[in-house]
């Protein structure tokens, strides 16, 4: 390592000062009571429940359900909000007559795991009683699922078939203060149905919440009278145990390799406790891991008493692997969890005592002049570094390390952006019109999205043929795309490829675009598997390759053991098998016929560019690539087949990824022909060279 483990020097405000050292510090016992919580002993689920923060507070939130049409909790992380409000609501007998509670969670994992956990607590079965519904996977029962756990999207999907969304009796918004996408949507949309359903009740949860303005937005009184009110507002304080925050001394110029030292630390000064790592991506996490797992070699070496188990978590690994971080370890084994901020919210990892913090996350990001959307690193607010620290404080008094000094966290923006400001919003505008919002400039966000993003989205599904010239949906076209859960894009290629004759491959090549690394690259064995992927590779790009591998994956019978000798994603190639199923099942809907290219690569990159004509690049002669819209720079990833060949001169790509330079992720070379022919009125107006000036050369 690049320098000594005593470089690191942590302290906790209050304390006697950021002098002390790192020795002290990362020892100092925690102030609170050194009772020690574990979910595993014999006490009872009942016993548990009821030594929650949120337990005392119980007949206070039924009676506002009851009082106000909808109810804003801000409740510490660790309170125990997100499982036991939708028990307290269905013992009060809210999903009597059919009814469901609904609870919506940002993320599929947070969904998965809070709902098996309340099916744990009520003594059920996993899709009976309490059940969960995620993109391509539902694990409910339309007749006996009382308590529905679901990301916020799923929730937006159902207003489709049931506009009133008339088998919910309360819904539940979890986790609020991360303004997804689709929290928005459901924010808003939400309070149209209020309006309609004045039975429905909303709660509205969240540990950080500036829950004034949600009250502002919720409340129907327009009366004045405080009394008529119909939002309300609850606080619950306290967490199950209390966390101590350390920071550092000075600042970090390398946090990943501080976070390995300071791993390292707490495994040689602390106490028992699992430790959790938050970092920015997959790229890091791996890093991070791989070297955790060499010193914890070595120091086993040495005859330390207690091993490491290392495990990464982040939003591209497999749902086995991801679930591998409940898993319970012997008395002898501390846990390491290397996560991304998929890890932030709604998930309690039993054993986690102590948290690492980075400062830094990696967001989605769009630029409505360029039209690129890349994944962008940027400072949390601090909102989210006090959720990572609660994470700590579920089991025992946690310690959270944060590797970065208290000016600096002062710095921290309160709260972040919310996604509908920074976001593509064509599939937003698709999904609200296809719902009859036909104007949606005056639509009610919460937090009203930039202008430009707005006309940038509509003219994208403008060329698409998903909206006619006076912004209307278009019949069948428009209708048929909003019902893919996919963005508009895919929905448009998978829509078109029967006319291409080429549907087979193509609903194959848009599941296998689900799947994040379907290629995998161990770190003692690079060589080998980059040999093993080439074999599926072929000029023609990314696309066609993962054609390829998954062709390959259903000619060997689905084998485990081929993915492993191929060094292939099994449990991903498997949910691509489940992917492609859904997505087969909604093409037979909209009868879109099954053909099959007969090997002709071209017809499934015209489909393609269909789709994607959006996003096309050529190649300058400076090496790089430029956007055929507005002549910005971008380079081909160095995961992509296409990154070692000779560069092909026209190109469309899925999606920009910015770290050092922005990066074409899923690149496919195509003939400028073929966009000419495709999407003419869509380059009209392209500068620097445009297609449309060069059609002598091209035809």
């Amino acid at each position: 390592m690049a320098a000594p483990l005593s470089t690191m020097k942590f302290w906790k405000p209050g304390s006697d000062g950021p002098g002390v050292s790192e020795e002290r510090e990362l020892s100092t016992e925690t102030t609170s009571s050194p009772v020690i919580y574990n979910p595993h002993t014999s006490m009872s689920i009942e016993k548990q429940r009821q030594k929650l923060p949120v337990f005392k507070h119980r007949n206070h939130i039924l009676y506002l359900v009851e009082s106000y049409q909808t109810v804003v909790i801000v409740g510490e992380t660790g309170c125990g909000k997100s499982t036991q409000i939708p028990q307290y609501l269905l013992e009060a007998g809210w999903a009597a007559e059919g009814k469901v509670i609904g609870v919506t969670q940002p993320r599929r994992v947070a969904a998965i795991s809070v709902a098996s956990r309340v099916a744990e607590e009520r003594g059920a079965l996993l899709g009976h009683e309490v059940g969960y519904t995620i993109r391509f996977d539902d694990c409910s029962d339309p007749h006996a699922t009382r308590i529905k756990f679901l990301t916020d999207g799923m929730l937006v999907r159902e207003m489709m078939a049931d506009p009133l969304l008339k088998k919910y009796s309360v819904l539940m918004l979890d986790e609020a203060h991360e303004r997804t996408l689709y929290t928005d949507i459901a924010i808003g949309l939400l309070k149209k149905i209020q309006k309609k359903r004045r039975d429905l009740r909303l709660i509205v949860a969240s540990a950080t919440l500036d829950a004034k303005k949600f009250q502002e937005f919720f409340n129907l009184n327009e009366s004045g009278d405080p009394a008529k009110d119909t939002c309300g507002i609850l606080t619950v304080e306290g967490r199950t145990f209390p966390v101590d925050v350390f920071y550092t001394v000075s600042p970090v110029p390398d946090y990943v390799k501080a976070t390995v030292e300071t791993v390292l630390k707490i495994h040689e000064t602390e106490d028992d406790g699992d430790v959790l790592a938050f970092l920015t991506g997959q790229e890091e996490v791996e890093k991070v891991v791989s070297m955790l797992v060499e010193q914890a070699r070595a120091l086993s070496r040495y005859g330390m008493k207690k091993h490491l188990r290392v495990l990464p978590m982040y939003a591209g690994l497999p749902y086995a692997e991801q679930m591998k971080v409940f898993e319970r370890v012997p008395p002898t084994v501390r846990k390491v969890i290397v996560a991304t901020n998929i890890a932030e919210t709604s998930i309690t990892i039993n054993g986690t005592v102590f948290v690492i913090d980075c400062a830094f996350v990696k967001m989605r990001a769009y630029n409505p002049r360029t039209a690129i959307e890349s994944l962008v690193v940027t400072p949390i607010s601090k909102a989210a570094a006090n959720q990572r620290a609660g994470r700590g404080g579920r089991n025992r008094p946690g310690k959270c390390f944060r590797l970065y000094t208290e000016e600096d966290f002062e710095k921290l923006p309160p709260s972040t952006v919310p996604e509908m400001q920074r976001t593509n919003l064509a599939p937003v505008i698709l999904q609200l019109k296809a719902l009859g919002i036909d104007n949606v400039l005056r639509f009610n966000f919460l937090s009203p999205p930039p202008a430009q993003s707005m006309v940038q989205a509509l003219e994208l599904l403008y060329a698409l043929g998903g909206l006619d010239q006076y912004g209307r949906l278009t019949d069948p076209m428009g209708v048929r795309m909003a019902e893919f859960p996919l963005s508009p894009m895919f929905a448009k290629m998978l829509l078109e490829s029967g006319n291409f004759g080429c549907s087979k491959e193509i609903v194959t090549i848009a599941a296998m675009m689900q799947i994040q690394n379907i290629f995998v690259v161990p770190a003692n064995q690079k060589k080998a598997a980059a040999r093993e992927h080439r074999k599926f590779a072929v000029a023609e790009g990314d696309h066609l390759t993962m054609l390829n591998v998954y062709e390959a994956f259903i000619k060997h019978q689905k084998s485990s053991q081929w993915c492993q000798d191929h060094f292939l994603n099994y449990k991903g190639l498997l949910r691509a098998v489940t992917v492609r199923e859904q997505l087969r099942r909604l093409m037979n809907k909209f009868k879109v016929p099954r053909t099959s290219s007969e090997g002709d690569p071209d017809v499934i990159l015209k489909c393609i560019v269909s789709g994607f004509f959006a996003n096309a690049a050529r190649l300058h002669h400076s090496g790089s690539y430029r956007t055929l819209r507005d002549d910005r720079e971008l380079h081909i990833h160095p995961t992509s087949v296409l990154y070692a060949e000779k560069p092909p001169k026209w190109v469309v790509y899925n999606e920009v990824v910015q770290t050092s330079k922005y990066f074409m992720r899923d690149v496919t070379a195509v003939e400028s022909s073929w966009l000419v022919e495709l999407a003419p009125h869509f380059y009209k107006q392209a500068k620097h060279g445009s297609l449309s000036s060069k059609r002598s050369k091209v035809i």
